[in-house]
């Protein structure tokens, strides 16, 4: 099985540019133009959070103009720039996120290799993200469950300390919670974040953890505590999550135009010199 993850695309109205700089919709068109091309095709797209830039219907709906040329499932989860109610609306028809729930998690089970278990750490009107005791509790009875199913943990916010100061004041709020939940439930094969706007690994609670870069614009990489809020415009990505054989191994697809394919061996099998 092979799974893409895009992260914080942050879709504007028409016309509009995120932070006056950025054309979200243009470069999220060109993702789905590189994952189109891709062979083989992607069983599943996960969206992991910020989705909109400023959480309006409108927003959601030109975000999903940009995504229809994708013929696969669309699995989606709330990040701090979403509303969830109105993306309860956008997504309705998918069929896995809750009608009248407080908090946009689920889980799927039985349709893949993997199951997927999709969490809410929105605070609305916040940066930050939280998994307070209700958002914990659901997710600890979740996964217990389920406990021989190989499980993907979906969340937009990082249970981890990054390094990069500005972002990790906007962190995660219950990670000491969540990695002890995660100390008990060893099906857990990885957690997916975004956020960060870059790809950034961890361990936590024995289980692996992974940001994955926008394909818009990147966090900038400044490892201080007191880093200022920025952002470059770095190559953008997505990640492709390959389940093989009862392993997953993940790489990241860099967005955009560069020389090459170019060969290592010659016509007559040598190392070109």
């Amino acid at each position: 099985m092979l799974i893409a993850q895009i992260t914080d695309t942050h879709i504007k109205l028409p016309g509009k540019l995120a932070y006056k700089k950025v054309d979200t919709a243009a470069m999220l068109e060109r993702c789905v133009q590189e994952l189109l091309a891709l062979e083989p095709q992607p069983d599943l797209v996960l969206l992991t959070g910020d989705l909109v830039d400023l959480g309006r219907p409108e927003e959601y709906e030109h975000l999903k103009s940009i995504l229809a040329p994708i013929r696969q499932r669309i699995i989606v989860i709330p990040g701090n720039h979403d509303d969830r109610d109105a993306m309860r609306d956008a997504f309705r028809d998918g069929g896995y996120l809750p009608a009248t729930a407080k908090f946009l998690q689920f889980a799927i089970d039985g349709e893949y290799p993997l199951r997927i278990v999709g969490l809410d750490t929105l605070i609305p009107g916040q940066g930050g993200g939280e998994l307070c005791p209700e958002r914990l509790d659901w997710l600890d009875r979740t996964l217990a469950e389920k406990p021989d199913a190989p499980t993907l943990v979906l969340m937009h916010h990082p249970p981890f300390v990054t390094g990069i100061g500005h972002m990790d004041k906007i962190g995660l709020k219950g990670r000491d919670e969540f990695a002890a939940i995660m100390k008990r439930h060893a099906q857990v094969e990885l957690i997916l974040c975004g956020h960060l706007h870059r790809t950034i690994r961890a361990q936590v609670g024995g289980r692996p953890a992974l940001t994955c870069p926008s394909p818009a614009h990147q966090v900038a990489l400044d490892i201080d505590p007191d880093a200022p809020s920025c952002f470059r415009m770095e190559p953008p990505g997505f990640m492709l999550h390959w389940w093989n054989d009862g392993k997953l191994i993940t790489h990241t697809a860099v967005i955009g135009d560069y020389d090459g394919p170019y060969p290592f061996f010659d016509a007559d099998g040598r190392l070109i010199d």
